[in-house]
């Protein structure tokens, strides 16, 4: 990360996992899946749009 700036989440990962049902990391986390629902979803709207199959 340039110049000691790094990606962070918006919660205090440490207090909150002993709490909390689950909890994802940052960086890592649900992102991935998220990017892979929202093409997922986007391919299905373009079939639709396109009446493919």
């Amino acid at each position: 990360h340039p110049k000691g700036k790094r990606l962070v989440g918006d919660v205090e990962f440490e207090s909150v996992s002993q709490v909390a049902g689950a909890i994802t990391p940052v960086p890592g986390g649900v992102g991935p899946m998220t990017i892979a629902a929202l093409l997922q979803n986007t391919v299905k709207a373009a079939k639709l749009r396109h009446h493919l199959k």
